[in-house]
């Protein structure tokens, strides 16, 4: 039975501007522009808009219909539908992979506020050699990360215990619009800059001889990730869905708000890169070392440019982070309340406390305990990237994939979808071909390839 106390999103608004924040990340911001560089610009964003379609919506779908059905957090609404099945552990997954990615990324997000405080003290000046070591320096050093990974999940913590409207919706509200005016006057300083139209034209001419194998495992695990699947975060926000809220338009609103700002965030990047001379495939390095040299040489010659510019950029990723870890905080959070009723306050206290714990080892194990928290080459950090995002993630959606396409009835699916008959539900037929035969077979490619195998 559902709980009639529980939260719900006041707005249609809100509903799409919070969920899409929870979407809209680092790896929208940082992750998308240097896979588009690394596997030919347009090419490469062709066929991500095409996965997108195939992929990303109908999983999103799927989580969607989960949740809201469950009315409830992620573990116990695939419980409920999963009817004393093993099935029902997807969702205990889900709940846990969300809550070990809340810890690390945690550690990226707090880098975000430590570069925005750099640009403000004018830090950030100097060659290349001087900013990969600023990096370098910056990232093992003992205090000063754990410290803006405390103050980011703080700053978390203080909107997620306001509640699903009064905290998360409202929050989404002011940030999201911030986060597209950042984005957009950013993307008028890099393109007015000289040269700047051979970096558009990188991103939408594309360039059909780049298609290989690789670019299309790559375009279609970016559109997993970059959709925020099997994390949790979807299927706990779909649970304060109302239900009137149409869920494939709503899916399709998000992917189109995600991939938004995956593109200007290509615009922001690319025009400024190639308007120096700077290599568009520089890696997952671009955003902390490639960028302030970026900016150092693009607005140089109007210091006060280039001030405000760096400003607002890290900024913009500030948002992006929050918005994003404001999803996975609340998918733990929503558990704990759930399932052990305690309030929402002391839960979020819980989440929050042992995040900050587990993100002040990652850190830690970057620089400072380098020596004690490395395992198998890979500090701990890495193993809690590799272990999220090349195991649990894909294993949660492909697993979710072959639980709604072969598990779930139809007729369930279809209620959901159309709302009990509210809905038209014309495109049901595409969605259930895709969620049960197309989609498991593409994501159980990206686990192959992230593993290495193919």
């Amino acid at each position: 039975m559902a709980n009639s106390n529980r939260g719900n999103f006041g707005s249609k608004i809100g509903l799409i501007l919070a969920t899409a924040g929870g979407a809209v990340g680092l790896g929208n911001v940082w992750r998308f522009p240097y896979m588009t560089g690394e596997n030919g610009g347009a090419a490469f964003i062709l066929v991500y808009f095409g996965c997108i379609l195939l992929l990303g919506i109908p999983c999103m779908i799927s989580e969607f219909i989960i949740g809201r059905r469950g009315e409830a957090n992620t573990a116990r609404a695939y419980t409920k539908m999963a009817n004393g099945t093993p099935w029902k552990y997807i969702g205990y997954m889900g709940v846990i992979t969300g809550y070990l990615i809340s810890g690390y990324y945690g550690v990226v997000s707090g880098w975000c506020l430590q570069y925005i405080y750099a640009s403000v003290m004018g830090q950030l000046k100097g060659d290349s050699a001087y900013i990969a070591n600023y990096f370098s320096e910056f990232s093992a050093d003992p205090i000063r990360p754990v410290f803006w990974t405390l103050v980011i999940l703080l700053l978390t913590y203080f909107i997620i215990i306001r509640g699903v409207k009064d905290g998360i919706e409202k929050a989404s509200k002011i940030m999201m619009p911030t986060l597209f005016i950042l984005l957009l006057i950013i993307v008028v300083a890099s393109c007015s800059l000289p040269g700047a139209w051979e970096g558009v034209e990188f991103l939408f001419k594309p360039d059909f001889s780049k298609c290989t194998g690789d670019v299309f495992l790559s375009a279609m695990g970016q559109a997993f990730y970059s959709m925020s699947l099997a994390m949790g975060c979807i299927c706990t926000y779909a649970s304060y869905f109302s239900k009137d809220t149409n869920l494939a338009k709503s899916a399709l609103q998000i992917s189109v708000v995600d991939s938004l700002v995956a593109i200007l965030a290509g615009l922001m990047i690319f025009p400024a890169a190639f308007s120096v001379g700077v290599s568009p495939d520089s890696g997952a390095k671009l955003i902390f070392i490639t960028l302030p040299n970026v900016f150092n040489q693009a607005f140089g010659s109007i210091p006060a440019l280039e001030f405000v510019v760096s400003i607002l950029f890290y900024l913009l990723l500030s948002l992006a982070a929050l918005t994003s870890l404001m999803s996975l905080i609340e998918v733990s959070t929503s558990f704990i309340h759930e399932e052990y009723n305690i309030g929402r306050k002391k839960s979020a206290s819980i989440v929050t406390v042992s995040c900050c714990i587990i993100g002040a080892i990652c850190s830690l194990s970057l620089g400072a305990a380098g020596d004690t928290l490395v395992f198998g080459g890979k500090s701990l950090f890495d193993w809690f990237d590799f272990v999220t995002g090349q195991i649990l993630l894909p294993l949660g959606g492909f697993l979710t994939c072959l639980f709604v396409g072969c598990y779930v009835p139809k007729k369930v699916l279809q209620e959901e979808f159309t709302n009990h008959g509210t809905l038209k539900g014309r495109l049901f037929p595409v969605y259930f071909f895709l969620i049960r035969f197309i989609c498991p077979i593409c994501i159980l490619l990206i686990f192959l390839n992230q593993l290495g195998i193919i």
